[in-house]
């Protein structure tokens, strides 16, 4: 199991890196690099996929800087991390809490 705290300490070791094709999709979604950072830093784990493929990941709801919620999806390397998206959680998909996703919705 991923643990947030691991995670964090990829930060504090600069060691977290994100595709060029997540900087764009951040881009087209409003989401600026320090608002995933600040997400992980200040949010939870709230879903741990351990069989992703090449590392396990986890989402995490956290908040951006401006005190909104968002989804990251992170994987743990075992000496650093990959941002592999990030998005605003879409309330159709998802409940009140942002934590539980609503009957039938799937990654």
């Amino acid at each position: 199991m991923i643990d947030i705290k691991r995670l964090r300490k990829y930060y504090e070791n600069d060691t977290v890196f994100m595709t060029a094709h997540a900087a764009e999709r951040f881009r087209q979604r409003g989401i600026r690099a320090i608002d995933v950072k600040t997400a992980v830093l200040t949010g939870e784990i709230i879903e741990q996929y351990p069989d992703d493929y090449p590392y396990p990941s986890c989402l995490i709801l956290g908040q951006r800087q401006d005190g909104k919620y968002i989804h990251v999806v992170m994987s743990d390397e075992g000496t650093s991390s990959r941002i592999i998206t990030a998005y605003v959680p879409d309330s159709t998909k998802w409940s009140g809490d942002l934590k539980t996703r609503k009957d039938g919705d799937a990654i």
